[in-house]
């Protein structure tokens, strides 16, 4: 499994347009979350990959990398291409916006 630590990360996030996926609950989601990221709970991602496109690349994240490591691991077995974000929400030193 592909992964990118907070600080690459955010480096990378502020040069150039990523895809991130935030597989928090949506609770967790509207209480705080990266500017851009789509919201699709790991409890539900099985359910809602037809919103995934397999021709993007995709950073996952959730609050502290457990649940974004485990849906890069059902991501990568169904196709897609994922980047586990190490350290999840809580190390985001950045903005984040609510709703």
């Amino acid at each position: 499994m592909k992964s990118v630590t907070m600080p690459a990360f955010e480096q990378a996030f502020k040069q150039q347009p990523l895809m991130l996926l935030d597989v928090r609950e949506s609770d967790e989601f509207s209480d705080g979350h990266i500017e851009g990221a789509i919201s699709v709970p790991l409890s539900i991602l099985s359910e809602e990959l037809a919103r995934l496109d397999k021709k993007e690349s995709y950073h996952v994240i959730c609050l502290a990398g457990g649940r974004s490591a485990r849906a890069c691991e059902f991501l990568t077995d169904e196709g897609y291409d994922v980047t586990n974000v190490m350290g999840g929400m809580s190390a985001w030193p950045g903005d984040v916006v609510e709703g």
